[in-house]
């Protein structure tokens, strides 16, 4: 009801448009409030009008209100906003420095969330209109540039960005001596390896975790996402294993956590992906997360967010597949309390990665099948015999239960299931 009032005041052509357009900008940092507000019938259509506006107080209210919208991590809002990308490029080459901001911060926040909105703008030729953006001095997101899966170098257009990109990474990178540290073309990532990229990237990423005062400035977290998302692109290449072997980088990340998860969500993700492909194929730095001081830390995020659920099992799952001595060490945590409520959760895909990290800790360690059940773990399992992409491996798990500890017919059994 009350977004809907936030709507008609807006809707209405007085003078008190403008106090209500603040109103709710204010109203949209709510996420429950934001998705209702994108499916109120001509609610997104009304804001691209106020957007458009040729009042300038107007159209800088409504812009405020889209860049609040671009910080939801719920597809559905990120979609609401695809009408508006070609007036938010259109914008980036206007008059007003502040609406060149936050046209530049909303694109920057709607390219990192949706697939949808990356694979709109390419077409719309969202490249030459950051690399004038950056010939004339203003400050492109960097994390526009390195998106996780679509990458501006496959455009066509991309050389024309080469040389103000350059210019981008010199000035926010100097201790990194490279071209471009952001785009991730499988050659440009081999050429980044030789020239000593991830010990470069490691190194500032371990300067500004360390330097990050207690209460972070604004604007901080766009040098910082780069730098991490260009990491993690590096670490995941062939051949790369090895290369970010610093536990010191395990401490930075947790630091990083600390200063932004609250106010910048994003971020969380991307030091949990990185954290993920560090422990990926890595024993040492596997050991380390298992240290009293990082484990507890990262357990704490099991249940931040839906993707933090799904990257903290992940990067257990990493820790797990290493063996019994690494499945025993997350035992001494109360790990199988805390992973019963998660499968319970309506997403598919953390109740699969929780179902493959509890295969991995009866495997290596068939006592804490036995411990699982007296907690209840077989009604929680069982509920997910009728789920058709997870009935199977929940029902190999059943059965292990059932078996006593060591019992080859049951390790088959699990085998089978999640190979």
């Amino acid at each position: 009801g009350q977004v809907l009032e936030l709507l008609r005041a807006v809707q209405k052509g007085s003078e008190d448009r403008k106090p209500s357009l603040g109103r709710l900008r204010w109203a949209l940092q709510n996420e429950e409030t934001q998705q209702k507000f994108v499916r109120l019938d001509g609610s997104m259509r009304t804001l691209t009008g106020l957007f458009t506006s040729s009042l300038a107080d107007l159209q800088l209210e409504a812009a405020r209100c889209l860049h609040e919208l671009s910080h939801s991590s719920v597809p559905v809002v990120a979609e609401a906003c695809l009408p508006v990308t070609s007036y938010l490029l259109t914008y980036l080459s206007g008059h007003s420095l502040e609406l060149t901001e936050l046209c530049l911060y909303t694109l920057g926040n709607l390219v990192v969330e949706s697939e949808a909105v990356r694979k709109q703008l390419l077409p719309q030729g969202i490249i030459p209109v950051l690399a004038s953006c950056i010939q004339v001095g203003e400050t492109a997101q960097p994390f526009l540039l390195c998106p996780r899966e679509t990458c501006v170098a496959d455009s066509p257009e991309a050389p024309a960005l080469l040389p103000a990109v350059g210019k981008l990474c010199r000035e926010l990178f100097p201790p990194v001596p490279l071209p471009c540290p952001s785009l991730c073309r499988h050659e440009d990532n081999a050429l980044l390896l030789v020239l000593g990229a991830v010990p470069a990237l490691t190194s500032l990423l371990l300067d500004l975790a360390a330097q990050i005062p207690q209460d972070a400035p604004e604007g901080l977290e766009l040098l910082v996402c780069p730098v991490l998302r260009c990491l993690s692109n590096l670490l995941a290449q062939p051949g790369c294993q090895g290369q970010g072997q610093d536990g010191r980088l395990l401490v930075a990340l947790f630091l990083l956590l600390q200063s932004f998860l609250q106010q910048h969500p994003f971020l969380g993700q991307e030091c949990l992906w990185l954290l993920n492909n560090l422990t990926a194929d890595d024993p040492f730095l596997c050991s380390a997360l298992l240290s009293p001081d990082l484990l507890p830390a990262l357990l704490q995020l099991l249940t931040c967010s839906q993707m933090a659920t799904v990257l903290v099992l992940t990067v257990l799952c990493n820790l797990a597949e290493k063996g019994r001595l690494q499945c025993q060490r997350l035992l001494q945590q109360p790990l199988l309390a805390q992973l019963l409520p998660l499968l319970t959760l309506p997403d598919p895909e953390a109740v699969g990665q929780c179902l493959e990290l509890l295969h991995l800790l009866f495997l290596h360690c068939p006592e804490a099948a036995a411990d699982f059940t007296r907690q209840g773990g077989h009604q929680a399992l069982e509920q997910h015999q009728s789920t058709p992409e997870l009935q199977e491996r929940a029902q190999a798990l059943l059965d292990m239960l059932r078996q006593p500890p060591g019992a080859p017919s049951a390790c088959q059994a699990t085998l089978a299931a999640f190979s």
